[in-house]
């Protein structure tokens, strides 16, 4: 934490959620942390049902004579064919009119429905009803539906709507399609629509009268002193909404709402904040390394400049033999390349653990990473590239560029090796704090 939070809007409740936030990310500052209400809609939704049965064979032959027969026969042809009288063939095809297998029509013609489940060796069942909630949820963007209501809660909390202007078409529950209302039932856990088993959803209607449901969720307004970014998170107890989280930041990108008004910050308020973290994690940062300089004037430090970086760290990752831990603030196919990537792989394939830490890697990179066996994680925190190789060796620097590639000029790099087992052993306490920090945050 950078600034005392009574500094900053964050309501009580959060407090603890924001030093926990700011605790397993060093690198991140919450600037704002407020609640708000939201209401939910909730409609009760009355579905119809139709179930299948097993044909008896006089339905499969009276649905297999409307498919395969052409032209299709008339009950009294089909009645002459079976050699049954007429009436026994005509209620049993009025049966099958009535469950929508056959068509209302002569002569017999099979609905698409009534092909669907002849498919599976069925007839539908009289079809019944039944009540559910769908819960609209303009938030999180989407509709699901449930078979227990909601149960109305009073929040006192302001209104999330009063700084966002929400899309009142969203809430029109009746303009959905069935195909709509099967497709989410689909995906519920009700087992309500099942076409794969013959069980359907034919049909539904939305009943009088929607309730507003309350809801409460908390928005962190978050600085990234590594990105150097501003970001929301919006989040319904401990877990992260992510489209809702999206859709702010969204917003606030095309100006549709604003940090005063919905955070109680202003812009000057924000930028004074950056400039004093970005400050402090600077003095953070050369603290650690003003320790380690101090031993190169010493002589028990190795400085090394330009092309003796490349020499050295090539060295140190050639001879590990248990673990190679790497932490990059950015990680691309400039920092690492085909060359370095192909020893890190051989590295892995003779038994060598690769941790590699980072603020920023390009997608491509991260999967040819992880793809070889090398476990990479996303820390932030720091601009020093650190390297330590079997808890014996420790290059660190605090510049541009760690691997030297032989340009045709000096570029005045320097990046520091160290030896010494108490520094280096401080060190890899540091990295792998940091990466069994950023586990723990994940299982959270």
């Amino acid at each position: 934490m950078f600034l005392a939070s009574a500094a900053k809007p964050i309501d009580d409740v959060l407090k603890n959620a924001v030093e926990k936030i700011e605790a397993q990310s060093p690198n991140l500052s919450v600037l704002v942390a407020r609640q708000f209400r939201y209401n939910l809609r909730q409609n009760t939704l009355e579905l119809t049902i139709k179930e299948p049965r097993q044909f008896n064979v006089l339905e499969e032959f009276i649905i297999r004579a409307g498919i395969e027969f052409d032209p299709a026969p008339i009950a009294e042809e089909l009645a002459s064919i079976l050699g049954l009288d007429a009436v026994f063939v005509q209620s049993t095809i009025a049966t099958l009119q009535s469950l929508q297998t056959l068509a209302n029509k002569s002569p017999i013609t099979v609905t698409e429905e009534g092909r669907l489940f002849y498919e599976k060796g069925t007839v539908p069942q009289p079809p019944y009803s039944v009540q559910v909630y769908a819960i609209t949820d303009f938030l999180g963007g989407d509709i699901t539906i449930q078979s227990e209501s909601l149960n109305e809660v009073i929040v006192n909390l302001p209104d999330l709507a009063k700084f966002i202007k929400v899309d009142s078409k969203f809430f029109n529950i009746s303009a959905l399609t069935l195909e709509k209302i099967q497709e989410i039932l689909h995906a519920s856990d009700l087992k309500l629509h099942q076409p794969e088993e013959g069980k359907i959803v034919t049909y539904f209607k939305v009943l009088p009268a929607s309730q507003i449901i309350w809801k409460t969720i908390s928005v962190f307004l978050i600085f990234d002193a590594v990105k150097d970014n501003l970001s929301i998170q919006v989040r319904s107890g401990k877990k992260i909404l992510e489209t809702a989280s999206s859709w702010l930041e969204s917003l606030l990108r095309e100006d549709k709402i604003s940090l005063l008004e919905l955070c109680r910050i202003s812009n000057e308020a924000i930028n004074s904040e950056r400039e004093t973290v970005l400050n402090q994690k600077n003095a953070e940062i050369e603290s650690r390394l003003e320790k380690i300089r101090e031993q190169v004037l010493e002589g028990s430090v190795i400085q090394l400049r330009d092309a003796q970086i490349t020499e050295t760290f090539l060295e140190a990752l050639n001879s590990a033999k248990h673990q190679v831990i790497i932490y990059l603030p950015l990680i691309n196919q400039g920092m690492i390349d085909d060359n370095l990537f192909r020893l890190l792989e051989k590295l892995v394939n003779r038994g060598v653990e690769i941790l590699i830490g980072c603020g920023i890697v390009e997608e491509e990179i991260e999967a040819k990473l992880k793809a070889s066996g090398i476990q990479l994680f996303c820390l932030g925190d720091s601009h020093i590239k650190e390297v330590i190789v079997d808890q014996k060796v420790y290059l660190c620097g605090a510049y541009d560029w760690l691997f030297y590639r032989g340009y045709d000029l000096p570029r005045g790099e320097s990046v520091y090796q160290v030896k010494i087992p108490q520094q280096v052993a401080e060190a890899y306490q540091f990295m792998m704090n940091r990466f069994q920090n950023h586990l723990g945050s994940l299982e959270k």
